[in-house]
């Protein structure tokens, strides 16, 4: 879902070798990884939701929610330009819920979602 040079820009630069290969290859959360066609992995290439969101109108609350879950299960942080899709997932997508498990408990902090999700945007950390 985060392509991985926004992941290395964003914090995976620091981690092991190990984590950034999970984090690649992460089939334990279903919303990690998207089966797309390979027209719109080339159209969307490397960008975040801020240069890129899908054509399907009835798609982007999907994507925004994927989106946010993956950069919360990895602990990724945000760059200036992806910083208003959070602000458009509340207020587009009513009623979201973003549930996602980090890969690994101990070692994950929880960055922005409490700030920008206000109430009726729930949050769901598992471990």
């Amino acid at each position: 879902m985060v392509p991985l040079a926004e992941a290395w820009d964003l914090g995976a630069s620091r981690w092991s070798a190990a984590r950034r290969q999970a984090c690649a290859n992460d089939l334990d959360a279903p919303r990690s990884l998207a089966t797309v066609t390979a027209k719109t992995n080339r159209i969307k290439a490397d960008q975040d939701p801020a240069q890129w969101m899908p054509p399907a109108a009835e798609a982007r609350c999907t994507y925004l929610t994927d989106w946010t879950s993956t950069k919360l299960r990895w602990a990724l942080t945000i760059d200036h330009t992806e910083g208003d899709a959070p602000r458009h997932l509340v207020a587009t997508c009513p009623a979201t819920e973003i549930t996602y498990t980090p890969p690994d408990p101990g070692t994950v902090r929880r960055p922005w979602s409490a700030v920008l999700l206000p109430l009726g945007h729930r949050v769901s950390w598992r471990s």
